[in-house]
C-alpha cells in the first residue's frame, strides 16, 4: 500500500456523511464550533446583526417547549459582553433543501417567548437583494425578533476573506478556519454554489426567443429573481478572490422595494430579451454593468469612464489606450463627444493601429469612453459547459481582470513652478522687465488716459518706469 491511497486526518471529515440529516448536523456543528473558536470569524458574522464584541458560545439542537410539543432548532449562538447578552437561534439547510415557513414561524415564537434577539437561517438559497429573506413569514412575528439569512456562499466568502486577507491573530485558529473552508468547499458538505436558474428557465427563454413573453407571466418574475441571486453570487465569488466586498448596484427605490427591481427586469425581458445588472468593486473607476441578451445569446460587460478634460481628441484616446495595453484585441471601445447623440465604436485592435478612428469630429471635445467585452451566452439552466450561469460568471471575472482593474481616473497635472529662464522679456515695454515677470502679478493701477501707453503693456510695468 502506498501513501497516495491514505486519507489525511481532518478536523472536520467529509467521510461518513449519510443522508441530509447527518449533512445538516455536521455542517451546523462545524460552523458554530469554528465561530466560537476563531473570534475574528465569529465577530465578522455576528457583529452586523447587532451582537456585541464579546465572548461567543454556541450550541446545537437545543430543545424548547412550544405549546404542547418540543421543537429543536439546529443551533443557538450567545454573545456576552458585561451585562449585555445577545442570543440567536439558528436553522440550517444543506443541499437543495429549502427553508420552511411554518418551521421558521415556530422558532420565531420560541425566540419571542425567551426574549431572544434573532433567528438566523443558513441555506444555499440566495435572496435576490441584500437584506431580503428567501422565505416569506408572518411579519407580525418580526416585531420583537429579527430574522437574518446567510447563504453558504456568503459564509464561505467571509471565512476565506478573514483567513487570507483580514488575518487571524492565532496560527492555530487560522488553521482551524482553514479546515472549515476545506470542508465547505467539498461537494459532500452540502454547501453548494449557485447552480440552477430555476424550473421556469427553459420556458421563459423560449418565450423570449419567440416574442410571446408577457409582463404578467409569473415565471418571468421568478427568472428575474434568480438572475439577481446569480449577480449576488457573482459578487461573493469575485469578492472572495479579491479579498474585498463586491456589491450589486441598486438605487434607493430598488433597495427599499425588491419588487421594483424585479418589475424592471421583467419589462426588459419582454421588450428586448435582456437581463441587466451592475456590480461595484471598491476603489475602481466605475461599476461593471452586465447585460445578458437572451435573443442574441451574448453577455456584454462594460465600464463607462470620463475622458481627460484637456488635450486634443487623439491625446485623450491615447490616454485610454495606454491603460488598455494588455487588454484583448476583441475589446470594444466607444468614444462620446460633446453635443453628439451617438459615439464612435471600434475594436481595440483597430484603435491601436489608428486612434483617430474614434474621432468623428476633431472640433468636438471627447467627454467619455465606454470599454466593453462580449462573450457567448450559454442557454442551459444548470452549470458547466454551455450554461447561462457560467457564461455570466466568466464574463464578469474576465471583464474585471482584463479591464476593470486596469482603469484609473484622469487627474490634472499640478501647476509647475517657472524658472527664470522661461520668462520671456518684452523689449517694447522695458529692457529689464517682461510681461511674464513676477512683478506683473501686482495689483493694477487706476486707468490712465495716456494714449501713448504701448498696447498690451501692464500698468505695473509702466509704474515702474
Amino acid at each position: 500500500m502506498t501513501e497516495q491511497s491514505w486519507h489525511v486526518a481532518r478536523l472536520i471529515p467529509t467521510s461518513g456523511i449519510n443522508g441530509a440529516d447527518e449533512q445538516e448536523r455536521r455542517a451546523t456543528s462545524a460552523l458554530l464550533s469554528v465561530m466560537a473558536s476563531v473570534k475574528e470569524f465569529g465577530r465578522v458574522l455576528t457583529t452586523p446583526l447587532g451582537a456585541p464584541a464579546g465572548q461567543l458560545d454556541t450550541y446545537i439542537e437545543v430543545p424548547f417547549v412550544l405549546g404542547d410539543r418540543k421543537v429543536f432548532p439546529d443551533g443557538l449562538i450567545r454573545v456576552r459582553r458585561g451585562s449585555r447578552v445577545w442570543t440567536a437561534l439558528v436553522e440550517v439547510k444543506t443541499g437543495t433543501n429549502a427553508l420552511a415557513a411554518e418551521q421558521l414561524g415556530d422558532y420565531l415564537d420560541v425566540a419571542r417567548e425567551h426574549s431572544f434577539n434573532a433567528l438566523i437561517t443558513i441555506s444555499n438559497e440566495i435572496p435576490p437583494a441584500v437584506g431580503q429573506h428567501p422565505t416569506s413569514v408572518d411579519k407580525r412575528k418580526l416585531k420583537k425578533v429579527a430574522l437574518h439569512h446567510w447563504s453558504w456562499s456568503e459564509v464561505l466568502t467571509h471565512a476565506v476573506m478573514q483567513k487570507e486577507f483580514r488575518g487571524v491573530a492565532d496560527p492555530d485558529q487560522a488553521w482551524i478556519l482553514g479546515e472549515l473552508i476545506r470542508y465547505l468547499e467539498h461537494p459532500r458538505s452540502g454547501a453548494l454554489s449557485f447552480d440552477d436558474m430555476g424550473p421556469n428557465w427553459v420556458s421563459v427563454r423560449e418565450a423570449v426567443a419567440a416574442g410571446t413573453l408577457r409582463p404578467t407571466d409569473k415565471s418571468a418574475g421568478e427568472v428575474a429573481s434568480r438572475f439577481d441571486a446569480l449577480i449576488r453570487f457573482a459578487c461573493l465569488q469575485l469578492g472572495r478572490k479579491l479579498g474585498t466586498e463586491v456589491t450589486p448596484v441598486l438605487n434607493r427605490e430598488e433597495r427599499n422595494d425588491p419588487g421594483v427591481r424585479t418589475s424592471k427586469l421583467v419589462r426588459s425581458l419582454v421588450d428586448n430579451g435582456t437581463l441587466f445588472a451592475a456590480i461595484r468593486v471598491p476603489n475602481t473607476i466605475a461599476p461593471i454593468e452586465i447585460s445578458a441578451n437572451l435573443r442574441s445569446n451574448k453577455v456584454t460587460c462594460h465600464i463607462d469612464l470620463d475622458a481627460p478634460k484637456e488635450g486634443k481628441a487623439t491625446t485623450r484616446v491615447n490616454w485610454l489606450l495606454r491603460q488598455l495595453k494588455d487588454a484583448p484585441e476583441s475589446v470594444r471601445v466607444e468614444a462620446f463627444a460633446a453635443r453628439s447623440r451617438e459615439g464612435a465604436a471600434e475594436l481595440l485592435k483597430d484603435v491601436r493601429e489608428s486612434p483617430v478612428k474614434l474621432v468623428v469630429d476633431p472640433a468636438k471635445e471627447i467627454r467619455s469612453f465606454r470599454v466593453a467585452q462580449s462573450h457567448p451566452l450559454g442557454t442551459k439552466r444548470g452549470v458547466g459547459r454551455g450554461s447561462f450561469i457560467d457564461s455570466v460568471l466568466n464574463g464578469i471575472d474576465s471583464t474585471y481582470g482584463d479591464i476593470g482593474q486596469r482603469l484609473k481616473a484622469w487627474t490634472a497635472s499640478p501647476p509647475r513652478v517657472r524658472s527664470e529662464d522661461e520668462v520671456i522679456l518684452d523689449p517694447s515695454v522695458s529692457p529689464s522687465l517682461g510681461s511674464a515677470a513676477l512683478s506683473s502679478q501686482d495689483q493694477d493701477l487706476p486707468p490712465t488716459d495716456d494714449e501713448s501707453t504701448p498696447q498690451g503693456a501692464s500698468r505695473t510695468a509702466l509704474a515702474a518706469n
